[in-house]
């Protein structure tokens, strides 16, 4: 006998374990760490965020599934079993919700909706010159799934839209570059979206010196920063001198170093800020187990797996 466990420390477990139990009825499903039963049943674990040494200890386990498009949290696990495959999820809803995400952002930067909230508050009528979309160059750092959704989308919209990631991407109306031509791609980027994935080498990618590199002929003088990808990305104390002395013009942070963040962080109340809580593409719990029992059964025939983790990428 086979069964199926569920690792969340920080998410509501009855709701993962009824949207699983919906999708597949005959899935034994169990929960981490007061309901395992026998753990050498457990063979299947998905996991979201979990603490070291959880996945050693379920000694016949085949197949590790990550709740969310990331996998740091899980590679992080220096007691990680090597020879367990790991899977991430790659769902068109997810993909969908975080292109949502990062068009509804540069949309609100573009059209100066900040503005225009703090003038109706005020009852200021200023109906102030805009520009159109073709003004601006919006480039994104990570062209994997969803960053390819998300800059599609842009150019639907009027967008001069570039991407960067380590190996080149060809997507129609998007000018990709690729590894050692990230100055390039800094230099004419107006509105600079980060959706790269957490690996060391992205760890504090996002600093001052970087930041200088983007471009400040756009029509607000001063490049903006959107980051849907990882917090561990973005030096924050960086962002905040930036923001001060002008070198970025704004940000919109869904993910930060520290979360939930910390209520003494000087962006809370940054007036160039806009803060949201990691949630930027939420996951729909009875779509996310259908994909991983898609999983489980594609493993269960030898099929191959979808979006299988390299674990020397990071990713």
């Amino acid at each position: 006998m086979s069964a199926f466990v569920f690792v969340l420390p920080t998410w509501p477990t009855d709701v993962w374990k009824n949207a699983m139990t919906k999708v597949a009825p005959d899935l034994d499903v169990r929960i981490w760490p007061n309901h395992l039963g026998r753990i050498e049943e457990i063979k299947y674990a998905a996991a979201w965020l979990p603490p070291a040494n959880v996945m050693k200890s379920f000694p016949n386990l085949k197949l590790i599934c990550s709740l969310g498009a990331g996998v740091d949290a899980i590679l992080g696990d220096p007691t990680l079993p090597t020879d367990v495959p790991i899977v991430r999820v790659n769902t068109a809803d997810l993909t969908n919700r975080m292109s949502e995400y990062i068009v509804l952002h540069v949309l609100m930067h573009h059209r100066q909706q900040r503005r225009l909230d703090a003038n109706q508050k005020s009852k200021i009528w200023d109906s102030f010159p805009t520009h159109a979309a073709s003004a601006l160059n919006v480039g994104i750092m990570g062209m994997g799934v969803m960053g390819a959704d998300a800059a599609v989308k842009l150019t639907m919209l009027g967008f001069n839209v570039l991407g960067w990631s380590r190996t080149r991407k060809s997507i129609p109306n998007v000018k990709c570059f690729a590894g050692q031509e990230l100055d390039a791609f800094l230099g004419q980027t107006d509105i600079l979206i980060s959706l790269l994935p957490a690996t060391a080498e992205t760890d504090g990618i996002i600093n001052r010196a970087l930041i200088q590199k983007l471009s400040h002929k756009g029509p607000f003088g001063a490049p903006i920063f959107i980051n849907a990808g990882r917090g561990r990305q973005q030096v924050e104390a960086d962002l905040v001198t930036c923001l001060n002395n002008g070198e970025l013009y704004a940000a919109t942070l869904d993910v930060f170093n520290k979360e939930p963040l910390p209520e003494a962080s000087p962006l809370w109340a940054h007036p160039k800020v806009t803060l949201t809580p990691h949630a930027a593409a939420d996951s729909d719990p009875e779509t996310i187990c259908r994909y991983v029992h898609q999983q489980i059964m594609r493993f269960e025939n030898g099929e191959a797996l979808d979006n299988l983790v390299n674990r020397t990428r990071g990713y």
